[in-house]
């Protein structure tokens, strides 16, 4: 073999490789970042979406509750010679003879407040606690849970739900719950909790009745709310791309808030600016509401 045929690739040939694999490897890197930014976009709207799911259950769950009686099936010591003729009857206000804890239709019903301050909730929801026979044990149990779970106290079953943001520390907006005492967070990054309450009112056209939504000051007679009205906004954790510049109030970088007002995400104060927020809502009927307004 000549000698002079074996020479390796010039410098030119070289360099034309470095820049075509360079250039390859700048598309690859690319398509990445833009896969990976979509990625994040979608775990963050599905995070927001199973956050928003988690709450309205729990909250559900106390509010269908609420307004609850239990059937007493032996109210006296009356006999009767059928069985299903004995008499039964509602229970209204109940305290339990060994722990004192007391349930009261009234008062624990349903309350709420407009703006709660410390150690004030914005929604508390409360029904009867009792035992039933059970088919996995051999004395009676309680099958009720508050909002963490619990079994509350041998009377109450309570739930109380507040919006916890403290302003020495802006990164912490929580929707925390208080079971019967016992306070957690239930999911984060909460920009607003709402509640409204559907007043039924037949006085003003009898025999005609109008549902009223009011927030908690309009409420003079709690009996009187027949549905919950509940509205959580929620932000991600992705900081997400919008364009820097006006117009403001653009559809695509603002967000509706719970009363109707659109947010442009840019203005934000940290943590939320910049941040996908999606507003959710659901109304839920309380039950034996139209029973418990005779009763009181």
């Amino acid at each position: 073999m000549n000698p002079r045929t074996q020479r390796g690739v010039t410098l030119v040939e070289l360099l034309v490789g470095l820049a075509i694999g360079l250039l390859t490897i700048a598309v690859a890197l690319g398509a990445l970042m833009v896969s990976r930014g979509v990625s994040g976009t979608v775990s963050d709207a599905s995070g927001i979406q199973q956050q928003a799911a988690y709450a309205f259950r729990v909250i559900g769950l106390q509010l269908r509750q609420a307004g609850s009686l239990r059937l007493n099936l032996q109210p006296d010591a009356a006999s009767t010679p059928e069985p299903y003729m004995a008499p039964v009857a509602f229970e209204t206000d109940y305290t339990d003879p060994d722990d004192s804890s007391s349930f009261s239709i009234k008062s624990h019903t349903l309350s709420g407040k407009n703006a709660p301050g410390a150690g004030e909730y914005a929604l508390s929801v409360g029904y009867r606690n009792f035992t039933e026979p059970v088919f996995t044990s051999s004395s009676a149990q309680s099958l009720q849970r508050n909002c963490l779970g619990g079994n509350g106290t041998n009377a109450l079953v309570l739930s109380e739900f507040v919006l916890f943001a403290p302003s020495a520390d802006p990164a912490i907006r929580e929707l925390r719950c208080n079971g019967n005492g016992q306070v957690q967070p239930i999911i984060n990054n909460v920009a607003s909790f709402q509640v409204r309450y559907l007043l039924q009112d037949n006085t003003t056209t009898p025999g005609i009745s109008t549902i009223t939504p009011v927030d908690a000051d309009g409420v003079t007679n709690w009996t009187q709310v027949q549905a919950v009205e509940v509205c959580l906004v929620l932000f991600g954790a992705e900081l997400i791309e919008l364009p820097a510049t006006p117009p403001a109030n653009d559809p695509s970088t603002s967000y509706r808030d719970c009363n109707g007002t659109l947010t442009d995400m840019r203005t934000l104060a940290s943590p939320r600016t910049r941040r996908m927020h999606v507003a959710f809502r659901n109304t839920f009927q309380l039950r034996s509401q139209g029973l418990v307004g005779s009763v009181l």
